[in-house]
Formats: C-alpha cells, sequence, structure tokens
C-alpha cells in the first residue's frame, strides 16, 4: 500500500531524510529454496481435518524436524516484518514445583541467549528501529508462550540478523543460576504490580470457577515460593521439556516474498531438535458436577469475595468439557448461530440496564477457555447491595430468552450488526495490518482451529443468514445454558453479605421468564428525521499546500479539511472539534465534566435516544466517541462513503438539536460512585484518582468527583452546564478517507454548513489556564492495597502551544534516553519496578500544562532508590552529553513508527486538527520527521540543562496506609548546573 497517494507527494514532505525503502540484496536471494512447503495437493497442517476454504495469501511448512510455520507477503505497514515464535508450553504445562516457570522463560529467553549477551537484546532491537513493548515483546498464557517481533524498515540483512537473534533466543537460552536470579525480582515486580484487591478477587473467582482443573491454580505469573526456589538446572529442564521443534509454530507476515521469509525459518531452525523423547501434554482436566448435584441445575462451587474497596460483582459460569473440533464449515456455522443467541441476549439485557434497572451491566459471553472449557458466563454489577434482585432480574432475561424463541425482527437486527462487521473485513483486506494478520494465526493455533479469509466468512455467513429461525436460535440458547457443572463467584465490599449458601440457593430458585426487555420493532430512518437547518454555501474552497488536502468553509463560519484518498479502502476517519475543552468548565462543575464523558452522547439527540441511536445504526459503520481535550471538545467516528452522510448528520445534530435524557445521566453517576471506591486499593488507583489533579497545581477542575459530588449531581444541572457549551465555539470538521468529494461536501451542507451561528466563547474560559505545582516537600498519599505496593512520580514544567512545538518534538528524544536509563536502572540493575516509564506531555492546544514525568511501581522501600535514580539521570542528562548510542536507540525507532503511522488517515488527522485556527499547523508538518529523528547529543544536553537544570523535580510518593516514607528519602534537588 502507498503510503500517500503518490510516491512524489511523500518525498516533498519528508524530504529530508530520503525515506526510500531499501531493496533486497542478493545475499537474501541467495538463501537455498525452503524445501518444507506444503504446495500442490497437499493439504497445509492448519486445515488438516477442516472443509473450511483455504486462505490462499497464506503458505505454509511443516519441517522433517515437526516444527511448522505460515508465511505471508503483506505490505501494511510498508517494509514491514512480523514474526511470531509460538511455543505450545503455559503455566497448564507445568507441574506444581514449576509454577511460574514458562513466564520466567518468557523474561530469560531476553536475558541472554546464543548471539545475545547479558541484558543486551532490548537495546540491540531498538538500534534495530524495534521499539522495545511494543514491536518487541511476548506474551505468557495458561496454554502458550508467543514471541513477538514488528522489525520496521527492512532489508535482507536486518531479517537475517533478526532469524539469527530469535533463533537463539528460542533454540540457545543461557539458563544459569546467574539470569534466573537476576531475573526471579523483576518477574516478582511484575507480580507486585499486578497485585492488589482486583487480582486477589480475579484470583479467588478463577479458583471457584475452574475447580478441580489445573486452570483454578495455575497463573502464568506464578507463586513467590517456587519463583524464589527456581534454579538454572530445573528452569532448563522445563525448557528441554517443552521448547522443542514439534512444539512450535513461527509465523511471518511482511512486505517480502513468502519463499524468502520461509526460506529463513528453514535456515535458522532446520536443525534445530529436541532433547530426548517428546512429552506429552498434561491433562487439563474437565468440569465435572460435585456428586449428588442435581442434573438439571449442577450447581457446583461458589464463593464469595470480600474486598472493602471493590464494587460489587457477580459471575457465574454454565460448563461444559472442552474438546477438540473439525473445523468444518457446519461447525463455524453454529459458532455463528450462537454469537448471535448472545448478541440477542446482551442487547435485552443492555435495554434493561438502561431503562433503569437492578445492575450497572450485564452481559453473557460463550468462550472456550484455555483448552480446559467450553463455558458461558454471565456478569453483572449490582447497582446496591441488593444483590439478590440482581441476579433474578438478569436470569429472568436469560429465561426468557431460553424459552421462547426470538422474533424475526430480532433475528434481522443483530443478523445486520454481523452483515456489516464481515463486508468491513472484506473492504478492508488489502489494510489489514501484518502483525494482525500474524496473531490471527498464532490465536488459531492455539485453539486448535483453521483460519479463514474475511471473503471466507463473509460467504459462510451469506449462505446461511436465510436460514436462520428463531426455532434454531432457542436450541442454541437452551445448549448455551446446558453444562456439566454451574459455578459461582461474587465479590462484594460487605462482610456477611452473603455466603455459599444463599449464591447456591439464589442460583436453583426458579425465576419468571421476563420478556419485557425483548426489543420492539419499530423501524427508524435517517430519511424521516427533521432537517438540522437550511443547508449552507461554500464561500471558499482551496487546497492546503499538503498532499491533496482540501479546506471548506462554509457561510455559518464552520470549517471543513477534506482529503479523499484510497490508502485505507472502506474507511473514512471524521473528527469534529468544537468548544474549548476542559478550560469551559468552573470548579463547581467538575462532576460535570466527568459525567459528560460518559452520559453526554448517551443523552441523545432530537427524538432519538440511546435505543433509537443504537436502533438507526444497525447494520451500518457508525460511531459517537465524544472527548474532552485541553482546548477543544470532540466528536469522532471511523465510518465508510455509504454512512458518511448519516454520520455526519448524527454529529452535526448533537450540536444543534441535542436531547436532554436524563437516564444516562443517571446511570453515568452509578457508574462514577462505584468506580471512586476503588481507587484506594492500590497506589495505581490512586494515581488515576489524583495525579492529574496534583499536577495541574490541584485545579479544582480536575477532580476526581467523590461520592459526595456525584450524588449532588442532577439531569437538570447536567443540562444547565452543557447546553450552553454545546453551542460555543468555531467547529472544524476533519473527513479523510476513501469518500466521493461532490457528495461529502452536499452532506456537509446539509449538517454542518446548516447548524445555527455559533455563540462566542466566554472570555474567562479561552483566558483560563493550567498550573504546575512547586517542587516543595514530597507529596505523600496513601493507598489501602497490599503493604508491598507504592508508587513514585517526579516531574517537571515544560512548554505548551504551537511556538515551540518542533522543541517539544526534540522533548520526546530526550524524554526516551531519560526512559531508557531509569529502565535500566530501576528494572535491570535493581529489579525494583517492571515498567517505569518517562513521558512529556505537551499541549499545543492551549500555552499552559507541559510537563515531563517519570513515574514508577515500587515497593515502599524502593521509593527513595526511584527518586535517587530519577535525580541522577536528570543531573547527569544536564551536565553531559548522551552517547550517539543511545540517541540511535531512541530516533530509530521513532523514525520507524512515524514511517508506519503515517501511512494510515488518522496519523494525518491527528496532526492537522486544529489546523484552520491555526494555520501554523501546517508549516510544522515539514519539519515533523526531522524534529522526531534529526537531533545532536550537545543539542539534548542543552534541552536537559533548560528542563533540568534550573529546576527541582515535584514529587509524589504513595505509599500503604500506616506506613511512613523511610527517613532517607531524599528531598527535591536541582538536577545538575
Amino acid at each position: 500500500m502507498a503510503i500517500l497517494p503518490c510516491a512524489s507527494r511523500r518525498l516533498a514532505l519528508f524530504l529530508p531524510l530520503a525515506l526510500l525503502a531499501p531493496q533486497l540484496s542478493s545475499a537474501q536471494e541467495a538463501l537455498p529454496a525452503p524445501r518444507a512447503l506444503q504446495t500442490g495437493d497437499e493439504t497445509p497442517w492448519i486445515y488438516e481435518g477442516s472443509d473450511v476454504p483455504q486462505d490462499k495469501e497464506w503458505t505454509f511448512g511443516k519441517m522433517a524436524n515437526g516444527l511448522r510455520y505460515a508465511v505471508r507477503k503483506n505490505g501494511v505497514p510498508p517494509d514491514q516484518v512480523s514474526i511470531r515464535v509460538r511455543i505450545d508450553a503455559g503455566s497448564l504445562h507445568e507441574e506444581d514445583s514449576e509454577r511460574g516457570y514458562a513466564h520466567l522463560l518468557e523474561h530469560l529467553l531476553f536475558r541472554e541467549s546464543k548471539y545475545l549477551g547479558p541484558a543486551e537484546a532490548i537495546p540491540t532491537w531498538q538500534r534495530l528501529g524495534a521499539t522495545f513493548g511494543s514491536d518487541t515483546n511476548a506474551e505468557t498464557s495458561p496454554t502458550h508462550t508467543v514471541f513477538k517481533l514488528d522489525l520496521p524498515n527492512v532489508d535482507a540483512a536486518k531479517l537475517d540478523e533478526s532469524f539469527k537473534l530469535l533463533s537463539g533466543m528460542v533454540r540457545a537460552p543461557v539458563l544459569s543460576d546467574r539470569n534466573v536470579a537476576a531475573e526471579v525480582p523483576i518477574v516478582l515486580a511484575e507480580m507486585r504490580e499486578r497485585g492488589g484487591a482486583q487480582q486477589r478477587a480475579a484470583k479467588a473467582m478463577r479458583e471457584a470457577l475452574f475447580a478441580g482443573q489445573r486452570l483454578a491454580v495455575r497463573d502464568p505469573i506464578g507463586t513467590e515460593a517456587t519463583l524464589n526456589a527456581a534454579r538454572g538446572a530445573p528452569v532448563k529442564a522445563f525448557y528441554d521439556r517443552w521448547y522443542r521443534p514439534e512444539n512450535t509454530v513461527i509465523v511471518a507476515v511482511g512486505d517480502i516474498e513468502p519463499e524468502q521469509l520461509a526460506a529463513e525459518v528453514e535456515k535458522y531452525f532446520g536443525d534445530w531438535e529436541g532433547k530426548g523423547p517428546l512429552t506429552p501434554a498434561p491433562d487439563f482436566g474437565d468440569p465435572v458436577a460435585p456428586a449428588g448435584a442435581n442434573p438439571a441445575n449442577p450447581i457446583g462451587e461458589t464463593a464469595v469475595i470480600v474486598e472493602p474497596d471493590l464494587p460489587r460483582n457477580f459471575n457465574y459460569a454454565v460448563l461444559r468439557p472442552w474438546r477438540p473440533v473439525q473445523d468444518t464449515i457446519v461447525y463455524n456455522e453454529g459458532l455463528l448461530r450462537d454469537s448471535l443467541a448472545v448478541a440477542l441476549i446482551n442487547r435485552r439485557l443492555e435495554a434493561r440496564a438502561r431503562g433503569g434497572g437492578s445492575y450497572l451491566y450485564a452481559q453473557v459471553q460463550q468462550d472456550d477457555v484455555s483448552r480446559s472449557a467450553d463455558a458461558t458466563f454471565v456478569s453483572f454489577a449490582p447497582l446496591t447491595n441488593d444483590w439478590q434482585k440482581a441476579l433474578s432480574d438478569v436470569r429472568s432475561v436469560i429465561a426468557d430468552a431460553v424459552s421462547i424463541p426470538p422474533t424475526q425482527d430480532e433475528i434481522d437486527r443483530e443478523i445486520a450488526e454481523f452483515e456489516v462487521a464481515f463486508a468491513s473485513s472484506v473492504e478492508q483486506r488489502r489494510v489489514m495490518a501484518g502483525a494482525k494478520l500474524a496473531d490471527d494465526i498464532v490465536n488459531a493455533v492455539d485453539i486448535r482451529e483453521a483460519v479463514a479469509a474475511p471473503e471466507t466468512v463473509l460467504m459462510v455467513f451469506n449462505s446461511m443468514k436465510g436460514k436462520i429461525t428463531g426455532q434454531q436460535l432457542l436450541e442454541h440458547t437452551q445448549a448455551l445454558f446446558s453444562g456439566a457443572v454451574i459455578r459461582s463467584a461474587y465479590s462484594t465490599p460487605a462482610t456477611g453479605e452473603a455466603d455459599a449458601a444463599t449464591l447456591r440457593t439464589a442460583l436453583t430458585t426458579t425465576v419468571d421468564a421476563d420478556g419485557s426487555a425483548r426489543l420492539a420493532a419499530n423501524a427508524i430512518s435517517f430519511a424521516d428525521l427533521p432537517a438540522i437547518g437550511t443547508p449552507g454555501e461554500v464561500v471558499q474552497a482551496a487546497p492546503i499546500g499538503v498532499l491533496d488536502i482540501e479546506r471548506v468553509d462554509f457561510a455559518n463560519g464552520v470549517k471543513v479539511l477534506l482529503w479523499s484518498n484510497d490508502a485505507e479502502p472502506g474507511r473514512v476517519a471524521l473528527k469534529v472539534r468544537f468548544g474549548a475543552g476542559n478550560r469551559a468548565f468552573e470548579a463547581k462543575d467538575a462532576a460535570y465534566m466527568t459525567l459528560g464523558e460518559m452520559a453526554l452522547v448517551g443523552s441523545g439527540l432530537g427524538e432519538l435516544g440511546q435505543e433509537e441511536l443504537d436502533r438507526i445504526s444497525t447494520g451500518r459503520r457508525m460511531g459517537f466517541d465524544f472527548g474532552i481535550g485541553d482546548g477543544a471538545f470532540t466528536l469522532s467516528a471511523q465510518t465508510r462513503q455509504q454512512d458518511l452522510g448519516d454520520q455526519l448528520y448524527l454529529f452535526a445534530a448533537k450540536l444543534g438539536m441535542p436531547r436532554w435524557d436524563p437516564n444516562p445521566v443517571i446511570r453515568a453517576k452509578a457508574a462514577a460512585r462505584l468506580a471512586y471506591e476503588s481507587y484506594a486499593t492500590s497506589p495505581v488507583g490512586v494515581l488515576g484518582r489524583d495525579l492529574e489533579f496534583l499536577l495541574r497545581d490541584s485545579d479544582p477542575r480536575f477532580t476526581t468527583p467523590t461520592p459526595d459530588m456525584i450524588a449532588a449531581a442532577t439531569p437538570e444541572r447536567f443540562r444547565e452546564v452543557w447546553e450552553p457549551l454545546l453551542k460555543q465555539g468555531p467547529v472544524e470538521v476533519l473527513v479523510f478517507g476513501q469518500f466521493d468529494r461532490e457528495e461529502t461536501i452536499e452532506a456537509l451542507r446539509k449538517t454542518f454548513g446548516a447548524l445555527p451561528a455559533r455563540e462566542a466563547i466566554a472570555p474567562a474560559a479561552l483566558n483560563r489556564t493550567t498550573g504546575f505545582p512547586d517542587a516543595g516537600e514530597t507529596v505523600v498519599e496513601f493507598h489501602r492495597g497490599d503493604a508491598n505496593q507504592a508508587a513514585a512520580v517526579i516531574a517537571w514544567p515544560s512548554g505548551a502551544g504551537l511556538a515551540d512545538l518542533r522543541e517539544s518534538r526534540q522533548l520526546e528524544i530526550l524524554t526516551q534516553v531519560f526512559n531508557n536509563r531509569l529502565m535500566d536502572a530501576l528494572r535491570e540493575h535493581a529489579g525494583a519496578s517492571y515498567a517505569p516509564v518517562v513521558r512529556s506531555e505537551w499541549p499545543s492546544d492551549v500555552n499552559s500544562g507541559g510537563r515531563i514525568s517519570a513515574l514508577a511501581q515500587l515497593t515502599p522501600e524502593d521509593v527513595p532508590v526511584f527518586f535517587r535514580e530519577a535525580d541522577k539521570i536528570a543531573g547527569d542528562l544536564a551536565a553531559s552529553p548522551p552517547t550517539t548510542d543511545e540517541l540511535q536507540r531512541v530516533t530509530e525507532p521513532l523514525l520507524q513508527y512515524i514511517n508506519r503511522a503515517s501511512t494510515g488517515n488518522t496519523f494525518w488527522l491527528y496532526q492537522l486538527e486544529g489546523a484552520t485556527t491555526e494555520p501554523k499547523r501546517i508549516a510544522l508538518l515539514r519539519s515533523l520527521l526531522a524534529d522526531y529523528t534529526r537531533t545532536t547529543p550537545a543539542a539534548m544536553q542543552t534541552l536537559a540543562q533548560k528542563y533540568f537544570g534550573g529546576t527541582p523535580g515535584w514529587r509524589l510518593a504513595i505509599i500503604p496506609a500506616g506506613q511512613s516514607l523511610a527517613t532517607s528519602l531524599p528531598q527535591p534537588a536541582v538536577g545538575g548546573r
């Protein structure tokens, strides 16, 4: 796919670095032809036993040593190759003494291996342009371990080197006592950071729902006891047992011929041999009802989990044994009917919640869980302590679904939703990202199924959609709620509110079927909706001088940026900017800022409430995302040409004829209240609640609303606050994607061009600024979570606005250098934090509020270590320039990120939003790539001196309640001279 409509435009914009993709060299072409490709009449390994039509864009291979691979040419994004190495071993393959070993091995393969010395993996991949954590990553699940590499700007040498390094990691890691001892603290830090009340509740829920199976007690993170006892020899024994070619699948997708990718796989993995005989996977176990259970209602284990700071949550699961399937068309037709049945129930449950039900949300989901159970899960959040009422209401909706077939109108509505999703996948097939395609193969292997092209999915759906009956869906619904055992878990903040016996009684009590949530047929058409106003007139239309982007101005003051292109077939990115953003609010209305983000869209427009909005968009590709930025409010959506006009109508009507339904506000109040109760459970929760408020110099507008503030909020006041804000400030519309220009301008005339003249933003709002706190004593806050959890933040003020936007881009380079050093100091050397992060925030819509902040989760004892290391790094950067290698490790990934991101419309939309009022944004585009990727050590030192050299960092520590900071905690110091 071309990055832009023509190559010359791309070069005109990014000429300073002449970003031309390197050509494959003869060294790559000289690789021996792959010998294990499954071609001709041979059935590829992933399609064995399946009649699903093969996706011919994939090429499969199976080598003599048992290793299987899948390769595919794909140019999205250009010049990238995505590689996945999947090992068929996860936490379910561990013995009791090995708990956590699968995940520990994931770490150890990055620590040291045949071609990479200790701690060399991260910097090596960075030098190759791969960003750690996104382009280079891994995951461990109960059933597999997957190593992931998205390699940008690939050429023959880089591809070969990457396969070599990966082969060394997978085939020959150094599993010494020294490396195990170095990595275990990092894994324990990860365990600690993921711990707390929510993790305890999830663990207890998993133990209850999967009682008697390995899955109940095989969390991939492991246990402190087994990890602390880990040594090189037993870890290597686990590695030797499972890391072998027969258990390995390699997927490679990218902008290179598949035969060349296959040749690389065979070159570096063809002679791999496992040690000893192949070990069969252990029996994961089946869900089994307890002896004497009633076959008609086989209630098994129930658990009540008391966590004082967590909101109420109820889960029950209908469990059936998981078995491998023949992935046939008939099987997939059954899956589609299951999905339709689930969608019908979920729509009814949501309708009950919107209408003021006894629960905040409720959802049904079918899932094949870790090859351990075929399960139907029901989850909901009671609004009060009357969980029995909420459970009864949810079960009543389900009882109706398992006793009476759905109506044809309901079926047609869900079919229309599925059809647009499948059709969109076909439209966008050629812009499917290689990384997503690679992950699809990995997931298919994990669940032991084949992979289907989007055209195949749509074909299967189209062939059956006219034959779907209410009786069929009733039978599938009944099957989904039948199983070997039913287990439940209820999490509550109150001791004594429930026990296992009352849960069992509540689940066995007969409920009456409630059909009131069935959605009656009520056709709604955009053609029947009132006009926004008199269609407006275009007063100016001209190119902006970048790409083929055009600016169109309407007589009412609305300004539009249009870019019609075919870079992403079937997609149109739409964004509307208006008003003053968070500047518009007064301190007394902080609660309404939060509630607006949650409820403004749901409150409807014109004659359309949330249910009507859902109905009118059925079978359409439409969205309605609302956001509050520093300097503007935004409405955004991903749509398509055939829905663009109606999408524009919805957005314009929200501004021109808003509706003020109180129910979404009432529901948002309930959600905000329940969420607030959980903030104190962990350092991360406290950060989410207070950090933005503190970093904005305790500006009351950014207070997370307390329960008292939420209780005092009313739908009437919600309208009083928001109604004038929807009328204020200039409107900018950005439409980027595949659309017809003339049709779109006509749609704009009838929608945004027809809006009444906008009111001016109040001067008080325009003059509001955001401060930064003084760097005095360390601010200390407390959480009610685990005693070994803490968090720390250090921050410095930076800048804001367009005037120094180029400097902000350079500051991103400095911030990433800081990030690498902090990661090295706290993770690799001290083992104090799993993922410390440094980030730069530079608002461009307003002229205040910028900052550089470093954050880490730690033990309370390591909080002083964090401040000491952050101070040292800031001081060192101001005192001495970073090395050229440090800069390369940052600028190369940034270069590749921009190259890849710029192939999509949303990248350009983000860069240009606000340009109709700030034309300087257009000129600043021309230096974007150079600003982010070209610098010098001296320039970075100068920048560090400006932001760190004369300004002490503001500090925040969040520690457990009842503890105090170590007396050695340093106080703010000026970082360098």
